[in-house]
């Protein structure tokens, strides 16, 4: 009885620590929010959460007749105030820039003023949650279309490390594409058809340890229901850059000039950023020694 005893006590001990451990990740845990609230200056909102220019991305001054492309809308099926992101195939282009005419795009981002909290350093766990709904009648890019991208900051920037990216073909795709370095081979993770997507509020979590053997989780699923469209995960994968200070995520339509677009609205609502408890804990590779430090875009 007294061994039975002492099991006992000592399980409901260890217990105890548990629950003590995971409430202690939790209250150190750094979690940013950002949702629609209604307010008139939507980029201004955009900026207070992740950093001012966080939302300098957009065709605006290619298009000034239309306004803000990203606005706040009422949502009926959501009951709320969501993000909506607008792309049109003429005048808008990639931030106004005139030497760039092969592509279009309108995203949000962290940057590297922006607060550490959502930045990305060796060593981090961050996961991100969302929601996304393409329109039923949402029309992919020929060559490219990106709705979402984790991006190196600087160093190996120039191509995104993660896409989600909806796919035109027979059938249209919604895939996960990895790219270990710039101008490396793109490795397509996961895919779905994109029909189950269109016309749905989907809400995607993604969870990310930076990291030369590093970790990458995704989950999209319905809102309506629950349904899961699309899972990935593996515990070994680079996602890190070389000469990298720091990784970010990126939000909104970022697509390839074609004969075949429309116009499109995008809708997005409550982003979340969290940072784990033992973020930075590892130690970063050193510098290749290249000098080579270009910013991202």
């Amino acid at each position: 009885m007294k061994t039975i005893f002492f099991k006992t006590v000592r399980l409901k001990w260890l217990l105890l620590a548990l629950s003590g451990f995971l409430a202690a990740l939790s209250v150190n845990a750094q979690t940013t929010t950002l949702s629609a609230d209604g307010s008139k200056d939507t980029y201004a909102l955009i900026d207070k959460i992740l950093g001012k220019s966080a939302a300098s991305e957009t065709p605006d001054c290619a298009h000034p007749d239309f306004g803000p492309h990203i606005t706040q809308t009422m949502d009926e099926t959501l009951g709320k105030y969501v993000f909506s992101f607008f792309i049109h195939v003429t005048p808008d282009n990639d931030r106004c820039k005139a030497s760039i005419t092969d592509r279009q795009r309108n995203e949000i981002k962290t940057i590297s003023k922006s607060t550490e909290a959502v930045q990305g350093f060796y060593g981090d766990t961050c996961t991100f949650r969302w929601l996304f709904k393409l329109d039923s009648g949402f029309q992919p890019s020929s060559r490219f279309t990106h709705i979402h991208q984790i991006k190196a900051g600087d160093g190996d920037a120039n191509q995104p490390l993660i896409t989600i990216t909806p796919r035109a073909g027979k059938p249209e795709k919604l895939e996960l594409i990895y790219a270990a370095k710039t101008g490396g081979k793109d490795s397509k993770l996961a895919f779905a058809n994109l029909s189950e997507f269109k016309g749905q509020w989907v809400e995607a979590t993604e969870r990310i340890l930076y990291a030369t053997n590093g970790t990458y989780e995704l989950t999209l699923k319905k809102v309506s229901d629950g349904t899961v469209l699309l899972s990935y995960t593996t515990n070994s994968l680079n996602m890190w850059r070389v000469d990298t200070t720091y990784i970010r995520p990126k939000w909104g339509i970022y697509r390839g000039s074609a004969s075949t677009l429309r116009d499109e609205e995008v809708r997005f609502a409550d982003f979340s950023i969290t940072k784990e408890a033992n973020s930075g804990s590892l130690k970063a590779p050193a510098a290749s020694g290249s000098g080579k430090a270009s910013a991202a875009e």
